[in-house]
């Protein structure tokens, strides 16, 4: 067998080194970060119901498989289903990360593939529903298995007083990207005539457009960011085998994870609320046109003002974290999104004033508490399991969010009421705050042999 001769372990690694891996980890944030606006957020949602309705028969159904779907929840089952193929890969990546520091070539092909299912896309026009929700199912679980190796990396690239601040720049640098490519996007769809363009082509072009800048970005962590693996056990391992035995060393990591009950608490607690968050990102765009009455505008609009608050609240929510921790900042932002589903039950239709407040609201919000529970969630990962641990913590990021869409689809099929889907995910928030107000966290970090930051 040959030895692995990849590169030990540097956690410390010198400043320079380490700000110049940050900056090239930033950027896939940058990259990624456009899919998950301009496609599952701002476009598709919209789009693929439209294509979905005109293969519909007389009662309003599509019938995938001989299933009959309402079409304005396919997108919902679609999302769900990416969700679960996401989590038949992501523990099996995780597992052969880990086993032989090989995380990047691993991370270009679930990139890569990501972006190139998110650019076929162009081709999404008539009644091709089932290719619309082939490339989501394809484009969501690439990128659920990218992020699983991308968040791996952090604990290794910055000290634990660092990693707060660190995470937030990254979600800043994922909401600048989706800000920016979002202007671009509503020069175009707002200016399609000019251009001779029709609205459907204009979407086409911006869906596809995201494939492309996931594509061209990726370029730059995959230059900056250095493979390197710790040896737990202190004992040298090798590459052969590495991905026929992925599933016996998945086997063995969730064996693992029942040393450490305080981290899998936590990620309970994370699956929880991070289900609703995820839904809300994801079904947003359909609420605003289906049940609000609003135009595609006017949701590009609101999406750009959330990407643009959400740069300000993940770097404040970052310092706020400094201050008073990242568990008691995390529970005050699962306050305020319980009361933003409130107040959107109630938001009157046709009112974009009303819908611009909320996504003011869910901008300050949504970047820190994403940031804070992954800077959070790598201070109980034990060393040298980074890329398994972050595999099961991908599975509550976007692996197991399969139940809020599933619940979000399921509540529109059986009332016909988009108002009752979304006060639906009220108990994710609620549930989810009870679950993390119960986590010891200083203690959790103990536990996984790791140092204590000042705050937590």
């Amino acid at each position: 067998m040959t030895a692995d001769t990849t590169e030990p372990e540097e956690y410390a690694a010198g400043p320079a080194e380490r700000r110049r891996e940050q900056h090239g980890w930033y950027f896939y944030d940058f990259a990624c970060s456009v899919y998950s606006t301009s496609v599952v957020t701002v476009f598709l949602g919209p789009y693929l119901t439209s294509v979905a309705r005109a293969a519909a028969d007389a009662e309003g159904f599509v019938h995938p498989l001989g299933i009959p779907v309402r079409a304005g929840s396919l997108f919902a089952y679609a999302v769900s289903a990416s969700i679960v193929v996401a989590v038949l890969v992501m523990p099996l990546v995780g597992a052969v990360a880990d086993r032989t520091g090989r995380k990047k070539p691993l991370l270009a092909a679930a990139a890569y593939l990501g972006a190139t299912a998110t650019a076929g896309m162009f081709f999404l026009e008539g009644d091709r529903y089932l290719l619309g929700a082939f490339l989501l199912i394809v484009a969501n679980a690439s990128l659920s298995v990218s992020m699983v190796l991308y968040n791996a990396y952090l604990p290794q690239i910055a000290e634990p007083d660092e990693r707060d601040a660190v995470s937030s720049r990254g979600w800043a640098f994922g909401y600048t990207s989706g800000a920016i490519v979002l202007v671009l996007n509503l020069v175009l769809y707002s200016g399609h005539d000019s251009f001779g363009l029709t609205e459907g082509e204009a979407i086409r072009i911006c869906l596809a457009s995201a494939g492309v800048w996931w594509g061209a970005f990726t370029l730059v962590p995959l230059r900056r960011l250095r493979d390197r693996h710790v040896r737990a056990d202190g004992r040298e391992r090798t590459d052969g085998g590495a991905v026929g035995s992925g599933w016996k060393q998945l086997r063995a990591t969730l064996k693992d994870m029942r040393r450490h009950p305080l981290t899998l608490s936590f990620l309970l607690a994370y699956l929880v609320y991070n289900d609703g968050v995820q839904t809300v990102i994801s079904q947003a765009s359909v609420y605003g046109s289906e049940e609000l009455g609003l135009d595609q505008t006017t949701l590009i609009t609101a999406v750009l003002l959330v990407q643009v608050l959400a740069v300000a609240g993940a770097l404040g929510m970052g310092r706020l974290a400094r201050t008073y921790g990242a568990k008691r900042t995390i529970l005050a932002s699962l306050a305020v999104w319980t009361l933003i589903l409130v107040a959107g039950y109630f938001l009157p239709g046709d009112a974009p004033v009303f819908f611009y407040c909320l996504a003011a609201a869910i901008g300050l919000v949504l970047g820190g508490s994403q940031a804070l529970s992954r800077s959070l969630f790598s201070h109980l990962v034990p060393r040298g399991k980074e890329a398994e641990y972050f595999s099961a913590y991908e599975m509550s990021d976007r692996g197991l969010s399969w139940l809020g869409p599933l619940v979000f689809g399921l509540a529109y099929q059986l009332t016909g009421s988009y108002r009752d889907a979304i006060i639906s995910l009220v108990i994710f928030f609620a549930v989810g705050f009870a679950l993390l107000a119960r986590v010891p966290v200083r203690r959790a970090v103990e536990e996984a042999g790791n140092p204590l930051p000042e705050r937590i």
